[in-house]
């Protein structure tokens, strides 16, 4: 099992910025890839940005390219999602996932994840 505890949430203004940091313990060498989800009252979680470990290759969503910037510490088992030029769109419970099923086609979806955090929640105000 590998256990996922995501923090750094908080609410900011439109065009600030957080840092979101999600540890993981556990059997963490079983992961092939990991990423970030997020989740807007009403609507279906979405897949933010993810990382291949092996790799360190990265994926966005289209809505934040350029503004968001998902990376990985050096042992592997704190996972961050810097959010720069913030919008009201962007609020919502963000989810750290990890995955050990190998790695598919589609690495922003949920179905490609088996191990999932409890959330924190991201409020951007205008």
């Amino acid at each position: 099992q590998v256990q996922l505890v995501e923090s750094g949430g908080g609410s900011v203004e439109a065009g600030g910025s957080l840092r979101l940091s999600c540890v993981a313990s556990g059997h963490t060498y079983r992961r092939d890839l990991t990423g970030w989800f997020r989740q807007a009252p009403g609507k279906e979680r979405e897949g933010v940005a993810a990382i291949r470990l092996n790799s360190g290759h990265t994926d966005y969503a289209d809505s934040v390219k350029g503004r968001f910037t998902i990376s990985i510490d050096n042992a592997q088992k704190t996972l961050y999602l810097q959010m720069n030029s913030l919008k009201p769109e962007d609020t919502g419970t963000y989810y750290c996932a990890a995955s050990s099923r190998g790695i598919g086609s589609r690495v922003l979806v949920e179905s490609a994840y088996n191990y999932w955090g409890q959330g924190t929640q991201v409020t951007v105000s205008s």
